[in-house]
């Protein structure tokens, strides 16, 4: 069988329990962003919730893109180099070639209720195989070499598989 052509979404998500420098520093800067720009939604201060401010005042999914403005320059820092997922030597090789940062839930008044996510998509891999719970893949660039570099991870919750090409 041919390796089939796949695309991976890997969605992390961060909140206050989150533990890892970037991942505080994200949250951090995300839920000042998000106090920031809220008030341009709830002039009256009227509601606290992100889901309030959703459900009662027309444009504020607009948020998702306006509090996203704060954090991209911390995308840069992973060097398009999706987080967390690592394969069977402990390294980092998924590359991302497109992300979507979204808003969960958030609070005014309540910074621990403050919860973000980032959905990561990879740039196109090659599916060999799948042994159990893992992932036997390649980068798609390699297509034409007579030895080709394969990747085994463990499928971990969160990610998946997001497209699939024949």
């Amino acid at each position: 069988m041919l390796p089939r052509t796949i695309t991976l979404c890997y969605r992390k998500v961060i909140d206050a329990t989150s533990t890892k420098p970037w991942e505080k520093l994200v949250f951090e800067d995300s839920y000042m962003e998000f106090k920031m720009q809220a008030q341009l939604y709830n002039q009256n201060q009227k509601y606290h919730s992100f889901a309030e401010l959703l459900q009662m005042v027309p444009g504020a999914s607009q948020l998702h893109f306006l509090v996203s403005a704060a954090v991209i320059g911390y995308l840069q820092q992973l060097n398009e180099t999706v987080p967390d997922i690592v394969n069977n030597l402990g390294k980092h090789f998924l590359k991302f070639n497109q992300y979507q940062f979204e808003i969960i839930n958030s609070d005014l008044q309540d910074k621990s209720k403050h919860q973000i996510a980032f959905n990561f998509y990879s740039e196109p891999l090659l599916w060999h195989d799948t042994v159990g719970n893992y992932l036997l893949v390649s980068a798609k660039s390699q297509v034409a070499a007579e030895e080709v570099i394969t990747n085994l991870f463990q499928l971990q919750p969160y990610v998946n598989i997001h497209s699939l090409h024949n």
